[in-house]
């Protein structure tokens, strides 16, 4: 009985919600009726009221959402007849109601995400299965894939349940035997290198024949040559914590049916955005948002999904579903669909356990978007969550929301470009008045900011999802076309990690950007022209000229993005401090503190003096690593020496010898998961809608003119390398 009368409610709010939407009221009513909601919604943002409150305010966000898209569906459209207005008209039309489509199904994840998870820990009577640890592998550095290594093998677990395996694509036997001698020549130097690594470190290393089938084929490899219940798998730059282990194999012991158990990716080095903009140390990460609040509302319906690192999975899943899944570019989301589909559960742990490398150069972050984008297209088309058989309703909702939101640069491009319509070629591609417009567009445009702002503003400040959408939207389009024209063309392409910009300069992929933004100056001028010398239009032209200029400064700051700073190292410095002693020049021992590591080095504090240690000194620093109980030394080199109050600070290279000596780094920059979730905590801070803007304007004001002067600086340096070379 509870059933329908629960079926019956729902009914009985739809109905309620049409009859709000469709009713025919004047201009003036509406535009009190939107305030008076918009207040009320402020007033529960400010109060930070939860619970019923919280959903109220989505509720009254999304009648004025319903309310605009009714009356730009009814009202606004160009007439058929005039097809040069009509056509771009209803794409523009189009982009706005995918937005809205997807704010509803972001709603539908989001409204009410589960709480984070408390930390767990293996009791002594929980059962102990064996695990594989996974790390696959195709070009990366002996260096970062040797802390990767060592982090894995210090993992508090049993020993002798725990196997660590190397899965190298990058030595495998076709490389080895090239008909490129300098490729064959730097494939088996790999191979040699990696395998007596895996010696020292007592890790599995494992190659194959061809490179098949990229990353899923490599897993899959593993699998058929290990055995563990249960199998972990870390990217080649991404270290687990310690307690990576005893955080998540609990949950398979109470529920038979969980395939996998996925934790956030924690990064150590800013993006491009980040670190070009100066943000990291301030703003949430951007992946933040997504691990922060999107991932805990997925896991509310079961449907948080496999993100290629950092997870636990149960091997009699993923050998019942043949693996992991190789059609599309993103095998870690289409392996989850396809287990999700066949009644296997899936669970998130909001707690950072590993900690990574994204990609530092503009280059490789729009290289790693694209496989993204064109993996969720092809799953899109392959799977199209809405009819996959085997997939609960909200599992269908969750999975659409994921793929789809990779549409994103199709819309961004439309509004970017739909102004110049008007401003260019006189098309009235939107037929409204300037009340109307103030009316109906511009308290749908504030609802939507209150609503992201009280459901994402922890993790996201306002304008940056559009800047970073607008920063992937200028080369990600095309690589979307490609994938519609033909969905089996894109191949996995594995996304550089570990590097470093030894120089200010443009990026490569900098130059539709100015080209953008000099048209954007251009329309600018138009409409005062316009202005000028039509003044009868002068409404539209102000308002069409508004959203040139929105336009304008977010491609100003876009400026600089793409305007590289120069930064030599790879990750940035964590806050540790640890005891340790450092050897003096006269071979004794001196207590002191680690204060802060980085994966290329760290910073020493003694409080009473240098112990006769100097600027580029070679020594060594001693502690007791978190595994063990026996201390034991790191070679350093001493780069700077510095007063700190009323001690001495050394900065100091780490100069590892041995493959053992990458087992006391990890312990240093990865071993404590808790100094990672600080380190969030700090930055996870809302900053509130009126200073997010403002703050946002100021820094495109500013990131404007350092992208000139890049691009100025550019062209100088290109005239003096053709001087130099004529």
């Amino acid at each position: 009985m509870q059933k329908p009368l629960i079926v019956l409610g729902w009914l009985l709010v739809t109905l309620l919600l049409v009859v709000v939407i469709t009713l025919p009221i004047s201009l003036q009513v509406h535009l009190v009726t939107a305030v008076l909601l918009i207040a009320a919604m402020m007033v529960i943002k400010i109060l930070r009221l939860e619970g019923f409150w919280r959903l109220l305010l989505l509720a009254f966000g999304t009648a004025i959402v319903l309310r605009y898209a009714f009356w730009r569906t009814t009202s606004t459209l160009p007439p058929l007849e005039h097809w040069g207005d009509f056509i771009p008209g209803f794409l523009l039309y189009l982009a706005e109601m995918y937005c809205i489509f997807m704010l509803g199904l972001s709603l539908f994840v989001v409204s009410s995400p589960l709480p984070p998870r408390k930390s767990t820990r293996l009791r002594p009577d929980d059962p102990v299965p064996s695990v594989d640890v996974f790390v696959p592998s195709y070009n990366e550095d002996y260096a970062l894939l040797a802390a990767t290594l060592a982090a894995a093998k210090s993992m508090d677990y049993p020993a002798e349940r725990l196997t660590v395996w190397l899965l190298d694509d990058g030595g495998t036997l076709e490389k080895r035997n090239s008909t490129n001698p300098e490729a064959a020549a730097a494939a088996r130097e790999r191979y040699e290198q990696l395998n007596v690594l895996c010696t020292d470190l007592g890790v599995t290393y494992l190659t194959r024949d061809r490179n098949e089938h990229a990353k899923a084929g490599n897993l899959n490899n593993g699998l058929s040559q290990s055995k563990g219940d249960l199998v972990a798998v870390f990217d080649a730059d991404h270290a687990p914590a310690r307690d990576f282990l005893q955080e998540t194999v609990p949950y398979f012991g109470r529920d038979a049916q969980l395939f996998l158990v996925q934790t956030p990716h924690f990064f150590l080095n800013p993006d491009p955005l980040e670190r070009n903009l100066r943000t990291f140390e301030t703003m949430p990460s951007e992946n933040e948002m997504f691990y922060g609040v999107i991932q805990r509302g997925l896991d509310k319906w079961n449907a948080a999904f496999f993100c290629g690192s950092a997870a636990l999975l149960r091997r009699e899943a993923l050998m019942q579903g043949d693996g992991f899944s190789g059609r599309s570019i993103t095998e870690d989301c289409e392996t989850a669909i396809e287990l999700h589909a066949t009644g296997w559960n899936s669970i998130y742990v909001d707690k950072p356990l590993i900690a990574g490398l994204q990609p530092a150069t503009f280059a490789s972050f729009i290289g790693q978007r694209t496989r993204w984008a064109q993996g969720m297209m092809q799953i899109l088309l392959f799977s199209f969550p809405p009819f996959k058989r085997g997939l609960t309703i909200p599992q269908r909702i969750c999975y659409l929301s994921s793929t789809m939101f990779w549409l994103f640069p199709f819309t961004r491009m439309i509004f970017l470009f739909a102004p110049f319509c008007y401003l260019f070629f006189n098309l009235e591609i939107f037929t409204a008045s300037g009340g109307e417009f103030a009316a109906y567009t511009m308290t749908y445009m504030l609802v939507n900011l209150v609503m992201q702002n009280s459901l994402f503003g922890r993790w996201r400040w306002p304008w940056i999802s559009e800047l970073y959408e607008y920063i992937q939207s200028v080369h990600l389009l095309t690589a979307l076309l490609s994938v519609l024209r033909n969905p089996s063309r894109p191949t996995f392409k594995v996304t550089a990690k570990d590097e470093s910009v030894d120089q200010s300069r443009l990026s490569e992929l900098a130059r539709p950007f100015y080209l953008i933004f000099l048209l954007l100056l251009i329309a600018v001028a138009m409409t005062v022209y316009k202005v000028i010398t039509e003044p009868y239009r002068a409404e539209i032209t102000i308002v069409v000229g508004g959203w040139n200029v929105f336009n304008l400064i977010m491609a100003g700051c876009a400026l600089g993005v793409v305007s590289e700073r120069r930064e030599t190292r790879a990750s940035r410095r964590v806050d540790i401090d640890r005891r340790c002693e450092i050897r003096g020049g006269d071979g004794a021992w001196t207590a002191a503190v680690i204060s802060d590591v980085s994966s290329g080095g760290l910073a020493i504090r003694l409080p009473e003096g240098a112990a006769g240690l100097g600027r580029g000194a070679p020594t060594a620093v001693r502690f007791t690593p978190l595994s063990s109980s026996e201390p034991s030394e790191l070679a350093v080199f001493i780069r700077s020496v510095s007063n700190s109050g009323k001690g001495v600070m050394l900065g100091c290279r780490f100069m590892p010898e041995r493959a053992t000596d990458y087992r006391m780094i990890a312990d240093l920059l990865y071993a404590n998961s808790a100094i990672w979730q600080e380190r969030q905590r700090s930055r996870q801070i809302n900053i509130g809608l009126i200073r997010g803007t403002l703050q946002f304007l100021a820094t495109s004001v500013y990131q404007t003119g350092r992208g000139l002067g890049y691009l100025l600086r550019s062209s100088v340096d290109r005239r003096k390398d053709a001087e130099d070379h004529s």
